[in-house]
C-alpha cells in the first residue's frame, strides 16, 4: 500500500496500526467526555489519521483538519493505552502534514507571522508586546474596558479579544529575562551548575514564579546560568504544525546551552521540559545535531525532577495552608512525572496536601485551546475548579504557565477563595519564612 504521508515528520504508520480499538482511552479523554462523539475520542482520531494516510480521506478536507485541532494534546490516552499508541504525537504529526499542504487565508498567515515567527522567535519582541499590555493595565484602560463590557459587544471573531482580556493577569513590572543576571551564584557552596531554560510566558507573565524557581535552586546549592540568547522551546510551533520553525529553535537552543558547562538544564514550565526533552528525537536524523541534541535532552529536567534528584534541602520554615495539586498534562502524561511534585509539596512544613479528583485531567488551557475552542475549554475548567473546590484547599499548585493562567482566570471569574501558585512559589515561601523568621507566611 502506498501511504499518503511520506515526509520525515509523517505519523508513524506502524503506531497507527497498533490501535486495537479497545476503548480504554475513552475513559480518560476530556473531549470525548464533553461531546460523547467517536470522532472526539483518541481511537477516533487514530482512525481518521489512518484513513487519510491510506488515501481513504482527503488530507485537504477542512473537517479532517478541524478534528485534529479539536484534540487537546493532553496525552492522557497515551498513559492508559495498553498497546502503546502515541496518539498525541500522531495528531501533531498529522497537523504538520496538513499545514504543509494548505494555503491559509491572509489573516491567518498574518497571525502566524506575528505570533509564531516574530513574538516567539525573538524574546525582545515578546517583551515589547508585554510592555504595551502592561501599559494597558497601568493606565486603567483594562479596568474601564472590563467595567463597561465593550469587548463582549464586539461582532464575530473580534469577541476573541474579550477572551484574551479575561485571561490576562496583572503583569510584572519587568520581564524576568531582563532582571536576571546571566549567572546567579549558589547561596551556599556550589554543588551543581544548572542552566535555566526560562519559558517565554513565565518570563513576561509569571516572573515572580520563575524568580522563586531561581531562589529555590540557589538555596539548594545550585549556580544558575540563564543564557540571555535563549529562544522559545518550540511547543507553540509544534502544536500548530510549524516543524521548520520548531527545528530552527531547537538547533539554536542546543548550540546555546551546550556552550556552557552545565550539569543539568532545568525549567519550571512543563511544556518547555516536554518539548526540549524531545529535541533528541526531533534532530535525530541531522548529522550535525543528532549527538548534540541527545546530549542536550539528557540534561533536561523539570524543576520538580531536579529537586528530588539532587536531593531537596528540607525547608525549615512553615507555610500553613491546605493545598491541592493540579497535574499539568505536559508533566504527568507527556513526561510521566507524577511523584516528584507531590514529594516536594509534602516536604513543606505546615502544608496539608489534599488530592483532588481527576487531578491529571486537562484544565482546558492546552496552549491556545481556551481561545480557539472556548466553550469546550470552559466546561473542562469548570470541572477542574469544582474538583479543586471540593477539597477545601486554599492553594491550588501546578507547574505550567498555561495552567496557571487559566486556573487563575477561573478563580477570578468565579470569585473563589483560593490562590493558584507555581510549585516553586510554595517551596520558596517556606525557605523565606525560615530566613526572615515569619513562620506561617502564605
Amino acid at each position: 500500500m502506498r501511504l499518503r504521508f511520506a515526509s520525515v515528520d509523517a505519523p508513524d504508520y506502524s503506531n497507527l496500526l497498533a490501535c486495537i480499538r479497545c476503548g480504554l482511552c475513552l475513559s480518560v479523554c476530556p473531549t470525548y467526555h464533553t461531546d460523547h462523539l467517536e470522532t472526539q475520542s483518541p481511537r477516533g482520531r487514530v482512525a481518521l489519521i489512518r484513513a487519510a494516510d491510506e488515501g481513504r480521506l482527503p488530507v485537504g478536507s477542512p473537517t479532517f483538519r478541524d478534528h485534529l485541532y479539536h484534540c487537546l494534546d493532553c496525552r492522557a490516552c497515551q498513559t492508559i493505552c495498553p498497546s502503546g499508541v502515541r496518539v498525541g504525537e500522531l495528531v501533531l504529526a498529522a497537523r504538520a502534514e496538513v499545514e504543509s499542504e494548505r494555503r491559509p487565508g491572509w489573516a491567518e498567515r498574518l497571525i502566524r507571522l506575528v505570533v509564531l515567527r516574530t513574538l516567539f522567535i525573538a524574546p525582545p519582541w515578546l517583551e515589547r508586546g508585554a510592555a504595551l499590555l502592561r501599559l494597558y493595565q497601568r493606565l486603567g484602560v483594562q479596568s474601564f474596558v472590563r467595567k463597561i463590557g465593550v469587548l463582549n459587544k464586539l461582532p464575530g471573531r473580534l469577541k476573541t479579544l474579550a477572551v484574551l482580556d479575561a485571561l490576562l493577569p496583572p503583569l510584572p513590572a519587568r520581564p524576568l529575562r531582563q532582571e536576571l543576571a546571566e549567572v546567579t551564584p549558589a547561596r551556599g557552596e556550589r554543588r551543581y551548575r544548572v542552566g535555566f531554560f526560562l519559558g517565554c510566558v513565565m518570563s513576561v507573565v509569571f516572573a515572580e514564579a520563575s524568580r522563586s524557581t531561581v531562589d529555590v535552586l540557589t538555596e539548594n546549592d545550585c549556580e544558575v546560568v540563564t543564557p540571555k540568547g535563549q529562544r522559545c522551546c518550540g511547543a507553540p510551533h509544534a502544536g500548530e504544525g510549524d516543524m521548520a520553525t520548531l527545528r530552527a529553535l531547537a538547533r539554536h537552543n542546543v548550540d546555546l546551552f551546550l556552550g556552557h558547562r552545565l550539569d543539568y538544564i532545568v525549567t519550571d514550565c512543563a511544556a518547555c521540559s516536554a518539548q526540549t526533552k524531545e529535541y533528541a528525537h526531533l534532530l535525530g536524523l541531522e548529522p550535525a545535531y543528532a549527538a548534540k541534541a541527545r546530549a542536550f535532552s539528557a540534561k533536561v529536567r523539570d524543576i520538580s525532577e531536579l529537586l528530588t534528584e539532587i536531593p531537596l534541602k528540607q525547608p525549615a520554615g512553615e507555610v500553613r495552608a491546605r493545598v491541592t495539586y493540579h497535574e499539568a498534562c505536559h508533566l504527568c502524561h507527556a513526561q510521566g512525572v507524577r511523584t516528584p511534585p507531590r514529594e516536594i509539596i509534602r516536604r513543606v512544613p505546615g502544608v496539608e496536601l489534599v488530592e483532588m479528583r481527576e487531578s491529571d485531567w486537562c484544565c482546558g488551557s492546552a496552549g491556545v485551546y481556551n481561545v480557539t475552542h472556548r466553550e469546550r475549554a470552559r466546561k473542562l475548567l469548570g470541572r477542574k475548579l469544582a474538583n479543586a473546590g471540593a477539597t477545601g484547599a486554599e492553594v491550588i499548585v501546578t507547574g505550567n504557565p498555561g495552567c496557571l493562567l487559566y486556573l487563575q482566570a477561573g478563580v477570578r471569574e468565579q470569585r473563589l477563595n483560593a490562590r493558584v501558585l507555581h510549585l516553586t512559589q510554595l517551596l520558596d515561601a517556606a525557605y523565606r519564612s525560615s530566613r526572615h523568621g515569619d513562620a506561617g507566611r502564605r
